[in-house]
C-alpha cells in the first residue's frame, strides 16, 4: 500500500509540476496593463503605446495602456509593487524609478527590492524649447535674457523627479539662474501650457517635441545630449552651444511586480526583445529621436544593475540641492 501510495504521489507530483508548466505555457490568457506613470498624450505614453502595439502582436492579448499620475510617477510604481504578481500587470518607467528614492521619505516601494525586472527599452534625448513669442530667438539669446530676468521666468515640468524636472535643474545649474518652476501632471499637460503660452521654456523628450519643432510651434533651442542626434542633425546641441558638460537623456525600463514567476518573466522578456527588432516599432521611435537600447541592455540584469547605478549616482546631487519633496 504505501508503495501505491508512493507512486501515486509521485504520479499527482508529475501531473502538477506538467500543469504549472502547461500554464505558464499558455500564458498570457487575457489582456495585460502596462502601467505608465504620466499623463496620456506624453513621451513615456507614446513609447508605452507604441511598444504595446508590439506587443499584443507577439503575446496574442491586448496590452491595455493605464495612465496613474501623480507625484513623480510613485503613485503609479507603488500600485504595482502591490499588484497581484502574475504577469498580468507591467510598469514602464523611466529615470524616476531612480531617483525617487531620494527625492521622497516614504515610498510605498523599493526600487531594486519590489519589482521583477523585465529590460530596458528605448534611450530618449531631450530638447530645450520655449513658447513661440519668448523674446530669445536661440540659446546665446535665451542665456543672456535668463541671467537679466532671472525668476520671471517660468519653466514648465511634470513635477518631482520627472525628466524634464531633473533637466531644468542642470539647464538652472548651467545658466547659473533660478527660475519660476510650474510643475503639471506630465508634460503633455505642460507641452499645452507652452503652446499656449501660458508658460516660458519647457525640457522635454524628443518623442513629445519633435513634431512641433518641425512645426515651428515653437522655439528650439538645442538638444541636451552631448552628441547631435539622427533625427535632428542640423540642431546644435546645448554643450556645443556654450553649456559644456551638459548631456542629458531618458532612459524606459519595464518592471513587473515582486513575486511574478520568472517563467512568465522570461516570456515577456523575449516578447520585448522581438517587439523592440520590429519594424514598426523601430520606425516609430526613429521618427520621434528615440534610440532602442542594446540587446545587452534588454535583459533583467542589465536593468537592474543600471537602477542601482543611477540611485547612486542621483541621490548625492539630489540632496545636496535640497530637492526633498517630503
Amino acid at each position: 500500500m504505501t508503495s501505491k501510495f508512493l507512486k501515486l504521489t509521485g504520479l499527482t507530483m508529475a501531473l502538477f509540476a506538467m500543469g504549472t508548466g502547461a500554464a505558464h505555457a499558455e500564458y498570457p490568457e487575457h489582456p495585460i496593463t502596462l502601467v505608465v506613470p504620466f499623463a496620456a498624450g506624453g513621451p513615456t505614453d507614446v513609447v508605452a503605446r507604441s511598444l504595446g502595439a508590439e506587443l499584443g502582436k507577439i503575446l496574442n492579448q491586448p496590452i491595455v495602456v493605464e495612465n496613474k499620475t501623480g507625484a513623480g510617477g510613485t503613485v503609479a510604481a507603488g500600485y504595482v509593487a502591490n499588484a497581484k504578481p502574475d504577469g498580468y500587470t507591467y510598469f514602464l518607467h523611466h529615470n524616476g524609478m531612480a531617483t525617487a528614492p531620494a527625492l521622497y521619505n516614504n515610498l510605498r516601494f523599493d526600487p531594486l527590492n519590489s519589482f521583477e525586472y523585465v529590460g530596458e527599452v528605448v534611450d530618449v534625448p531631450m530638447t530645450l524649447l520655449a513658447r513661440a513669442d519668448f523674446p530669445p530667438n536661440n540659446l546665446q539669446e535665451f542665456i543672456e535674457y535668463a541671467k537679466k530676468n532671472g525668476d520671471t521666468i517660468n519653466l514648465a515640468n511634470a513635477g518631482p523627479g520627472a525628466v524634464s524636472q531633473l533637466c531644468g535643474s542642470l539647464l538652472q545649474q548651467a545658466v547659473d539662474t533660478k527660475f519660476t518652476t510650474i510643475p503639471f501632471q506630465g508634460t503633455g499637460p505642460a507641452m499645452t501650457a507652452l503652446l499656449g503660452k501660458q508658460v516660458d521654456i519647457l525640457c522635454d523628450q524628443t518623442t513629445q517635441t519633435i513634431p512641433h519643432i518641425d512645426a515651428k510651434t515653437v522655439k528650439f533651442y538645442g538638444v541636451t545630449t552631448k552628441d547631435r542626434i539622427s533625427k535632428l542633425p542640423d540642431a546644435p546641441t546645448l554643450d556645443e552651444q556654450g553649456l559644456k558638460g551638459f548631456d542629458f537623456k531618458v532612459w524606459h525600463g519595464i518592471y513587473a511586480p515582486k513575486g511574478t514567476p520568472e517563467p512568465v518573466i522570461t516570456k515577456f522578456n523575449t516578447a520585448l526583445k522581438e517587439a523592440l527588432k520590429s519594424e514598426p516599432f523601430q520606425k516609430k521611435m526613429a521618427d520621434l529621436g528615440a534610440e532602442i537600447v542594446s540587446e545587452e541592455r534588454q535583459t533583467p540584469e542589465s536593468l537592474k544593475n543600471w537602477v542601482d547605478a543611477e540611485i547612486k549616482k542621483w541621490s548625492p546631487i539630489l540632496k545636496a540641492e535640497g530637492m526633498n519633496v517630503n
